[in-house]
């Protein structure tokens, strides 16, 4: 029997228990109910300090991350061996930095990008997107940006515009329209080097950003998600509550926070889970099993709540970068999409199957047919990802991650285009609307970034995502 499998028939058992006294059952009970919901609620805060430990953890700035306060520029799309972040794309090309603005502000610059169509969301340490300059907002001309901590007051340089952020940790995640061609990866990679961060103190100053310290016990090979869930309940509560005196919760989460005190999880001291009732301590290590299962099985119950559509096979939230209380939701897109836009921004539809009670498999051939003229309605741009049963890249012989309307794919006669959805190569007239599929299950994603409609037609009902269905010979 697994350890998953004991801890969660311990709790499950937990109530048919006889303790000592009734108090000491309903302690333990209501203890490992408040550690779950601590555990969700937490959930993105974790997430994102992992995150930045992995993709900070350099000397200087590299193909895949870069010190604090200094950007990684990604060169090319990421790779099946990227596993840093779960559901990466291959359409745009990174321009990442993390800041730490407890100190002062960081002035962030962006060029003149001539029409080219980008996107440099701001995310807090809790994973809300509190700005997102970009094309739909401001704009391609020059942009001046200062990103200021939640008790900065001061003066800022003419020309410069105010951001400010909720929490110190800040990771801007910039993306840059690319078309995969070696032209198009030049003309970016240009922009790239034209975009720069550096600390209010050094606005307008020559400026060397210091060295990195290379920290040897951060584990830079396995997924950032795989580290978190792996976590013990007592390491995952005693970071959390390091992390919730960095980082200031909303006023909005004070019952939140009062919950959490009561089984001792409290801002900026140590998780001691001795101070739990004897049986509460018995079974709280079942708490991270029992909260990861919640959050998986919320991706079908949030069509229930309202946070998320099901249609055709696929599903997407309607609510995604600004998530008030819905810690669910937070922690369920944290788990399948961390750094998700706001849906103004970029909307994220994925099918791991026909159905619900379907998946998808490589044994298998499919096609999404879009009718004529109903190709994803978009300001930006739209692309159909593959992914494996854990949303990372799959290996295959053409080395196509995603398919979009850069890829010339083919109509026919009656207008109309299919996608073809399957391991092996549908042949030489056909290979242009290609996606290929491993061989075991696999989940696709679509991106429409910047969707038509106000509000986006795909959420109005306007547009519907064509089904993906299994052809048969």
């Amino acid at each position: 029997m697994t350890r998953q499998v004991r801890h969660l028939l311990l709790a499950l058992l937990l109530a048919a228990l006889v303790p000592a006294g009734a108090q000491a059952k309903e302690n333990a009970i209501s203890a490992v109910a408040i550690g779950v919901e601590a555990y969700i609620y937490g959930y993105p805060l974790v997430s994102m300090e992992l995150t930045r430990r992995v993709l900070t953890n350099y000397e200087g700035p590299a193909p895949k991350g870069a010190p604090m306060g200094q950007f990684t520029r990604m060169r090319t799309y990421p790779g099946p061996e990227d596993k840093q972040v779960t559901a990466p794309n291959a359409d745009t090309l990174y321009t990442i930095t993390w800041v730490d603005v407890s100190k002062e502000p960081w002035i962030l610059s962006l060029p003149e990008a001539n029409g080219r169509y980008y996107l440099f969301p701001m995310l807090d340490a809790w994973t809300t997107v509190f700005q997102s300059p970009g094309t739909r907002t401001t704009g391609t001309g020059p942009q001046k940006y200062a990103i200021t901590g939640p008790n900065w007051k001061g003066t800022l340089p003419a020309g410069v515009k105010e951001y400010k952020s909720n929490t110190a940790i800040v990771w801007i995640l910039g993306r840059i329209y690319c078309t995969g061609t070696p032209e198009d990866y030049a003309a970016v990679h240009k922009l790239q080097d034209e975009v720069s961060i550096v600390p209010l103190s050094a606005y307008g100053k020559p400026y060397t950003p210091p060295r990195g310290v290379i920290d040897p016990r951060v584990d830079m090979k396995a997924p950032v998600r795989e580290q978190v869930n792996s976590m013990s309940a007592v390491d995952y509560f005693t970071l959390l509550a390091q992390l919730l005196k960095d980082n200031p919760p909303s006023p909005a989460d004070k019952p939140m926070l009062d919950k959490m005190a009561r089984i001792g999880i409290v801002p900026g001291k140590p998780f001691d889970p001795d101070k739990l009732g004897p049986l509460a301590k018995e079974v709280f290590p079942a708490v991270p099993d029992i909260a990861l299962s919640k959050i998986r099985f919320a991706m079908k119950e949030s069509v229930l709540t309202g946070g998320s559509k099901l249609e055709n096979g696929w599903m997407y939230f309607t609510r995604t970068g600004e998530y008030g209380t819905d810690y669910l939701l937070r922690a369920l897109t944290t788990y399948f999409g961390l750094g998700a836009n706001l849906p103004q921004d970029a909307i994220y539809p994925f099918s791991e199957g026909p159905s619900l009670l379907k998946s998808y498999s490589g044994d298998k051939k499919y096609v999404m047919r879009f009718p004529k003229g109903q190709l994803p309605p978009v300001n930006g741009f739209w692309s159909l990802t593959m992914y494996d049963k854990d949303y990372y890249f799959v290996k295959n012989p053409i080395d196509r991650q995603s398919i979009s309307a850069r890829d010339s794919l083919k109509a026919n006669p009656d207008g109309s285009v299919d996608i073809y959805i399957q391991h092996d190569n549908p042949g030489p007239d056909k290979e242009s609307n290609w996606l290929p599929a491993p061989k075991e299950k696999f989940v696709l994603m679509m991106r429409l970034y910047w969707p038509k409609g106000t509000p986006p037609m795909l959420l109005t009902g306007a547009w519907k995502i064509p089904p993906v269905k299994e052809v048969t010979d």
